[in-house]
């Protein structure tokens, strides 16, 4: 049986794909703590849940599948407890 030689590094996405094929997802200060996979996500592409620290320039990327998110445009993060 022959095989095919895999193209993948086992890297995480970010380090090889281009950042404009990545999805990305807006998120309101309403939808905090962000999470990756979301709702919206197909059953199927499912990974282990992910909670994302948006952090002082608003956005994310998961870890395990590269989707980035992004605070919408003139939302607030609201900060302390």
């Amino acid at each position: 049986m022959a095989t095919t030689p895999s193209t993948s590094t086992g890297s995480r996405p970010s380090e090889h794909m281009a950042t404009a094929e990545l999805p990305v997802v807006e998120v309101t200060a309403k939808d905090l703590p962000a999470f990756c996979p979301n709702p919206a996500m197909p059953v199927w592409n499912h990974h282990p849940r992910v909670f994302l620290d948006l952090g002082p320039k608003g956005e994310a990327m998961c870890p395990y599948c590269g989707t980035r998110y992004r605070l919408k445009a003139g939302e607030k993060l609201k900060g302390g407890h």
